[in-house]
């Protein structure tokens, strides 16, 4: 396995062939996404564990849409089963997501913990569904405060996993190694990465104002708010759903590409990574 190198501008190719591909198979992968979003949200409502176990569900989600990107990208139609390929590839892959899954849900309550010891877990109780954000509360300094170090946390955490997930299911990599692989490549590639969050930004910006302008259309012509209110929840769940199609593209650069894993007819088996 080894870890490539690309220039900044590979992170505006990434944002590129997240949003084409995604077009060329919008119902399916937008389906996949919705599936997976509607998954999550059935096991919120398990009672105790139910937030942990939605936070678990994450890596293969992400996975689900990784390895539906890859299929749309070589032209084949992505069917719902990938929504548990994370569940069909052999108990030891099985159970390196399980961990993974753990590890995240693990470090994701902790950064709201943390955030808790600042305004005793207001922001915590508005991010995870439990609280309405009033505007007192938002302009709150203390609320303010946990936000920004929450989002100072999760930075770190996103960077762990965001790779994790294919490292496990296309290199056989064990958890642990497979964070610490990820944070690697994404340090490597900062530039990129950078290039590719500012594309991304600026793709959300430009659609928010692109739908502010419908919306506003809708409104003079009477449409009502419901229906703009149905068309910013569905930009909203499109864009969500390009943004994960772009990720398998920011592993295939970064190390070998999932099309070349599965014509192969042996298992890798999992090695440090070296530059290129």
């Amino acid at each position: 396995m080894k870890l490539h190198i690309v220039p900044a501008r590979t992170g505006l190719e990434w944002v590129r062939l997240g949003i084409t591909v995604f077009w060329r198979q919008p119902m399916a992968l937008a389906a996949l996404f919705f599936m997976t979003m509607a998954a999550m949200s059935l096991a919120t409502l398990l009672p105790l564990v139910g937030p942990a176990v939605a936070l678990s569900l994450l890596p293969s989600a992400t996975l689900a849409m990784m390895v539906a990107a890859a299929e749309a990208s070589q032209g084949r139609t992505p069917t719902p089963t990938l929504l548990l390929v994370a569940f069909r590839t052999g108990r030891q892959r099985l159970h390196a997501m399980m961990t993974l899954g753990a590890l995240y849900a693990v470090g994701f309550l902790s950064v709201m913990g943390l955030s808790a010891l600042i305004d005793g877990g207001q922001f915590a109780a508005v991010y995870l569904g439990g609280a309405p954000l009033t505007r007192e509360v938002a302009e709150a300094g203390d609320f303010q405060a946990a936000m920004w170090l929450s989002l100072l946390l999760y930075v770190p955490l996103s960077l762990l996993f965001w790779h994790a997930p294919g490292l496990v299911h296309w290199h056989n990599v064990p958890p642990i190694k497979a964070l610490f692989f990820s944070i690697v490549a994404c340090w490597r590639n900062f530039a990129a990465f950078v290039v590719y969050g500012l594309a991304w930004m600026g793709v959300f910006l430009g659609a928010g104002l692109g739908i502010s302008l419908l919306v506003t259309l809708l409104a003079a012509l009477g449409l009502g708010a419901a229906m703009a209110g149905g068309a910013m929840v569905a930009t909203a769940m499109m864009l969500a759903a390009m943004f994960l199609t772009s990720v398998v593209f920011t592993f295939r650069d970064c190390f070998e590409p999932p099309e070349a894993l599965e014509q192969s007819d042996g298992q890798p088996e999992p090695s440090e990574p070296t530059g290129d």
